[in-house]
């Protein structure tokens, strides 16, 4: 086994990640950065979407910021978190800017005038406050700026990261992982950084990349961390549905679109949101999924499969969303003339591995960010474009933390062995959760979900152990969802429609020695 030494290693090159290790290395330590594939194949090149920032000048102030964030987080927001995202998210765009990103802006009005930022409004905002970049490209671009920003830390691409290695107090000390040689190695250092991304893959339909096989939470909770809000799926409304059906990673029809105007109908001609709740077509996100679901069991016009977005009355389509004119386009679909179709498909995972403020876990050195991270910022519904807002917030807060409070190595006390799962067995997983774990479950759907064995003689690879990742995280969201009796957010139970006062508390799950999940209390926050 090789073995190397580190201050800092961070796992995932999204949004998060990069934040935290750039900000780490401009503090003088030594960093690195593990993915399992390119830097940039994560999902924040995908993000269409943009970043929820206000500005006072339009009238918009922190205060309705963080009221839409705490209804659309359906009563499991953090307050105090929230406030300091959305708070603290103004300036961390103003440095992700001085980094080089460039969003859209008006015309300069004269010499000097950079021209203010565009900003439009998404599902579940009641002001224009989301800024984009390239009209719905920002996420490649806030990727594209980070990873040419000055000071860019070292990346080890292709490396697959294993699990936590731990000392004999029980902090994380590094990292093992898997080279594309198939040799294991040993990456040591004072603090273990969690950037991985989300849980898309535990879908047979999903926007999210390839690589959103929730490594992230499988190996936080193998080393011992508290898991979190797993059981809130968030599904985006609007993916591209084409002949082929769903499958896959599909492109995304951005609420962005909605918010310039256009409206969803069904296989008849009716508008879908219409009497639904009163924003209609922006509703949050939860709100417009199950709709289009339930319209889609009606069959209306013979189609119980997608329905339709009229983007027809948007002016300059092509112009303001060039990427979803080319996914339309490639699937021969003109959106200035044509209906687009569309359907839900899993998108985000607003729980994962529990945190305090500065990132931190409930394991001594090993921190999460971004959307592998439960801050409590989302609660039981993300609001649309807080995703990035978050990760630039909470990888500068790591950062602080890791660079105010330096440790020497530690020593491992063991290294795990790699966890493998066949991965011909993860197909059917996959549509079993897209079928009895979506948008509507209940109890005999859930109990119906059936796990592929971990398969110790099978061959350690990135496709095995992503196999196992994606069995251990389904078993969480499963065990969460048939805990959590009562429809909260992006949680509905077709058995139990109804919010509970009761529910109104995180449901936390951590590991045995026996491999079994254990349901417990939520840990108290460290004070900020």
């Amino acid at each position: 086994m090789w073995d190397a030494h580190v201050d800092v290693v961070v796992v995932g090159s999204g949004v998060a990640g990069l934040t935290a290790a750039h900000d780490a290395a401009a503090a003088g330590l030594r960093v690195v950065i593990i993915t399992k594939d390119a830097p940039e194949a994560g999902s924040t090149r995908w993000a269409q979407g943009g970043i929820a920032v206000v500005d006072a000048a339009t009238g918009d102030t922190i205060d309705a910021h963080l009221h839409d964030t705490v209804v659309a987080g359906a009563g499991l927001t953090d307050p105090v978190v929230a406030a300091a995202v959305v708070t603290e998210g103004i300036a961390a765009v103003a440095r992700l800017r001085a980094r080089g990103a460039v969003f859209d802006s008006l015309a300069p009005s004269g010499p000097g005038d950079p021209g203010a930022l565009l900003r439009t409004r998404e599902g579940g905002h009641h002001a224009d406050r989301i800024i984009h970049a390239g009209g719905d490209a920002t996420g490649a671009e806030v990727e594209r700026a980070l990873l040419a920003a000055t000071g860019m830390p070292a990346v080890l691409a292709g490396h697959l990261a294993l699990d936590v290695v731990t000392d004999v107090a029980g902090s994380a000390c590094g990292v093992t992982v898997l080279a594309p040689s198939g040799r294991v190695g040993l990456i040591r250092a004072g603090a273990v950084v969690l950037a991985t991304g989300g849980c898309g893959q535990l879908y047979a339909a999903t926007s999210n990349p390839p690589v959103a096989t929730a490594d992230g939470v499988a190996i936080a909770l193998r080393a011992g961390a508290q898991v979190a809000d797993l059981e809130f799926i968030q599904f985006h409304p609007t993916v591209l549905f084409t002949d082929g059906g769903l499958a896959g990673q599909r492109p995304l029809v951005s609420e962005a679109v909605r918010g310039a105007g256009a409206v969803l109908v069904d296989g008849a001609g009716r508008r879908v949101m219409t009497g639904v709740h009163p924003l209609a077509d922006l509703a949050p996100r939860d709100v417009v999924s199950l709709a289009i679901t339930r319209r889609m069991a009606e069959n209306p016009g013979g189609i119980d499969d997608h329905v339709f977005l009229d983007a027809r009355a948007v002016e300059g389509f092509a112009r303001r969303f060039p990427t979803i004119t080319a996914a339309c386009t490639a699937a021969g679909v003109d959106p200035q003339r044509q209906l687009i179709p569309v359907a839900p498909a899993e998108h985000f995972q607003c729980g994962g591995v529990w945190t305090d403020l500065q990132g931190r876990t409930t394991i001594n050195r090993l921190y999460a960010v971004g959307e592998v991270a439960r801050t409590g910022l989302h609660g039981a519904n993300r609001l649309a474009s807080n995703s990035l807002l978050e990760g630039l917030v909470m990888g500068e807060r790591a950062a602080a933390d890791i660079v105010e409070n330096p440790v020497p190595l530690g020593e491992p006390i063991a290294v795990p062995q790699p966890r493998t799962v066949d991965p011909p067995a993860v197909g059917q997983l996959q549509r079993s959760m897209s079928k009895r774990v979506g948008i509507g479950r209940d109890a005999t759907s859930l109990a119906q979900v059936l796990f592929p064995r971990p398969d110790p003689g099978a061959r350690v690879s990135r496709e095995s152990v992503e196999a196992a990742n994606i069995t251990l995280v389904a078993r969480l969201v499963v065990t969460a969802a048939a805990t959590r009796t009562e429809s909260r957010g992006a949680h509905v139970r077709l058995d139990f429609p109804e919010r509970r006062l009761a529910w109104a508390q995180p449901i936390s799950l951590t590991l045995t020695a026996d491999d079994e999940l254990e349901i417990g209390a939520l840990r108290p926050a460290v004070p900020v």
